[in-house]
């Protein structure tokens, strides 16, 4: 991590071992823990088995900007109020392995913090300078990622019917603001209210909001039969 970056935050005391002045365990120590073995396997199946982080994994690489396992995702502990990042430094996903402990979990983390990577990708987003593109990522990383699909929000037994998704979608994008930025409440709020209309309309690239894992399994077929629609031309 770049030093002015560690000075100036940026949220990265979230995720201690991001911290370079702080001495890492070694590979192999950090390999056989209980929790970085669980956080390895949960993080293989949700890549190869979740449709949201298929379509997500194919739509980045057909924007060249392919992922790699090995080198875009890291298992780590992480304070007790976050489940996961994007460290734009390193374009880097960050897994909070004392954090995460079901797999329906790890598909959600994976798949919003893969929204971060794919906008980092296609729109050269300012993460550090500008908040409006910061809170538009995570107003569609909020939408997209299934935090707020309707069986999420009922096992943290939020109930809504008019708008409920607009709403969860908005709470969740301001939290994930303040979490990362030294900003207040009411400045937050007033960046999420102006791009929130456009950003909560930007479905890319799965085309509708998944609400569950059968419209994600739809939009990544549509993808891939697009894929081979261009290709044939």
């Amino acid at each position: 991590m770049d030093q002015a970056k560690q000075e100036e935050d940026y949220g990265y005391g979230h995720y201690p071992a991001r911290n370079t002045a702080k001495p890492k365990m070694s590979l192999l120590r950090e390999s056989l823990g209980t929790k970085n073995h669980k956080c390895q396997f949960m993080l293989t199946l949700a890549i190869e088995t979740s449709p949201y982080a298929q379509l997500l994994l194919s739509a980045m690489k057909s924007s060249g900007c392919e992922v790699f396992r090995d080198r875009h995702f890291s298992c780590e502990d992480c304070d007790g109020t976050v489940s996961g990042g994007f460290d734009a430094a390193s374009s880097q996903i960050v897994l909070c392995q004392n954090n995460i402990h079901q797999q329906s979990h790890m598909n959600r983390v994976v798949t919003h913090e893969l929204i971060h990577a794919f906008d980092h990708c296609r729109a050269h987003v300012d993460w550090f300078n500008n908040f409006r593109h910061l809170a538009c990522s995570e107003i569609r990383a909020a939408n997209l990622s299934g935090d707020c699909a309707f069986r999420t929000e009922l096992s943290r037994f939020n109930f809504g019917l008019k708008e409920h998704q607009q709403e969860c979608v908005r709470s969740r994008a301001l939290r994930s603001i303040q979490a990362v930025r030294k900003i207040s409440r009411e400045e937050a709020q007033k960046i999420v209210d102006e791009v929130f209309p456009s950003c909560f309309n930007d479905h890319a690239p799965f085309g509708r909001i998944p609400h569950g894992k059968k419209d994600a399994k739809f939009a990544y077929r549509e993808f891939v039969k697009r894929d081979r629609y261009y290709a044939s031309l």
